[in-house]
């Protein structure tokens, strides 16, 4: 209680010192915590807009004609629908989306169309994360920019398909690619319009694409495959799967380069402001001294006051991080500012660190000012 009593009676006689040493571990809080929030939501940005380039692997049968694949979409042949399941009960497999689809090119109403059945999107266990398409309900088609615009169809309307009647459900919007002709509706619906029930002829997924030395991920991912599909040959959009794994590597090196900087910087600052406090001290340090204070208890003083600081700055540091965060994080992460939130283990964090990094900084100026002679003190006054 002495001790305290003694810290606070110093907080009160400095008090713009305390202020000052206040302010800036406050504001080198507030800047990481600010950092750390804003940064995860930078990385769970990237990882949503870099999803949202689409599906990267493709898993065809080995039978499929490749030329007649390229040149219109799609394979000529077909597989069981159960290798979707299959292929999500592999062990080993890094992927986060799996979609069976059944697609066909058909002519409805005059005009060329692609008409595509979709399964509902699988997660993988425990995993589930939000679908990147359509959940399109049976008897509901999608139609595609073009279709629509060219045959004046409209949300909402009733459609004949191959014999079967749908309501349209939604009209897509203009996309720059064949989803503009494209007919979505649900994978059984389309199996029945075509008499291929129970088959797909493609499963696209969203894979990890992962960087082993001396190997390359496609034939990895191929020898996986092998022994659980045999009948089937995966083909990777390396362009978007390497632009994705550059970008993520790229906001990992980011955030390790500009982590030791800020680290850096808070420790020159609260040192440098550490050892002028110190400086300035020497006169009351030799007051203390010639009052009977033992070097333990001075040094005890200035320890204890920076732990305060430390404390106190933790918390208000937080509370001043967080909220700016929160204020501007909607303005610069559009896609995910919803989830945007508190990070309170940061909180615990600043509690644990900041009063030792006040300490460590203080603790050399004062040991160097209780240290010394108290007389040489008195005589600098």
């Amino acid at each position: 209680m002495n001790v305290l009593r003694f810290i606070f009676k110093e907080i009160l006689h400095r008090k713009i010192n305390f202020t000052l040493s206040l302010i800036a571990i406050t504001l080198a809080v507030a800047f990481s915590v600010s950092f750390f929030t804003m940064g995860t939501a930078s990385k769970r940005e990237t990882i949503r807009l870099m999803r949202d380039m689409g599906y990267n692997l493709r898993i065809i049968s080995n039978k499929t004609d490749m030329n007649f694949f390229y040149s219109n979409g799609y394979s000529d042949q077909t597989l069981p629908e159960e290798h979707v399941q299959k292929f999500a009960a592999q062990k080993g497999l890094l992927y986060a989306h799996l979609l069976g689809t059944l697609q066909r090119s058909i002519d409805w109403r005059g005009r060329r169309a692609l008409l595509t059945g979709i399964a509902p999107e699988i997660s993988p266990v425990g995993k589930e994360k939000p679908p990147m398409i359509y959940t399109i309900k049976p008897g509901a088609v999608y139609i595609g920019y073009e279709l629509a615009k060219g045959l004046s169809v409209q949300k909402g309307d009733q459609v004949e398909i191959l014999g079967g009647s749908f309501h349209v459900e939604n009209v897509l919007r203009e996309a720059g690619s064949e989803d503009d002709v494209r007919i979505l509706a649900a994978l059984q619906d389309v199996q029945n319009l075509l008499n291929e029930k129970g088959r797909i002829n493609e499963i696209q997924a969203l894979n990890c694409f992962c960087v082993v030395e001396g190997r390359d991920p496609l034939d990895m991912l191929r020898e996986q495959l092998a022994v659980t599909l045999p009948d089937t040959h995966v083909i990777q959009k390396r362009a978007i799967a390497e632009a994705r794994t550059r970008q993520r590597e790229l906001m990992d090196n980011y955030f390790a380069l500009i982590l030791p900087f800020l680290l850096v910087v808070c420790a020159v600052w609260v040192g440098a402001l550490a050892f002028l406090n110190a400086r300035d001290r020497r006169q009351e340090i030799g007051v203390l001294r010639a009052l009977g204070y033992d070097s333990k208890k001075i040094a005890l003083l200035f320890i204890g006051k920076a732990v305060m600081i430390g404390a106190v700055g933790a918390v208000l540091g937080f509370i001043m991080g967080t909220a700016f965060a929160l204020a501007y994080g909607a303005d610069i992460f559009k896609v995910t500012f919803q989830k945007i939130e508190p990070i309170y283990s940061l909180l615990v964090i600043a509690l644990i660190a900041a009063p030792v990094f006040t300490a460590v900084s203080s603790f050399i100026p004062a040991m160097i000012a209780v240290t010394q002679d108290p007389a040489e003190c008195l005589r600098e006054e």
